[in-house]
């Protein structure tokens, strides 16, 4: 009886794909991350600060997006 031992998705091996995957994800989670705390920290400064920034309340998304994504 033979027992399989690699399993091959277009040349890759399925623990390559699954240790791709898992970083993937941890990119993600910690785009998101930075993305929250941005837009949290923004949105918890008063009106007066902002305005000191150049930063508009409508804008705090946006500048979170391309603080944790890119432009």
């Amino acid at each position: 009886m033979t027992a399989l031992t690699e399993t091959l998705f277009g040349g890759e091996t399925l623990g390559t794909r699954f240790a791709a995957f898992r970083a993937e994800l941890a990119d993600k989670a910690a785009k998101r991350a930075i993305f929250r705390q941005t837009y949290n920290e923004l949105q918890n400064l008063s009106s007066r600060d902002l305005a000191d920034l150049g930063i508009s309340r409508s804008e705090i998304t946006r500048i979170a997006h391309e603080a944790a994504y890119g432009a």
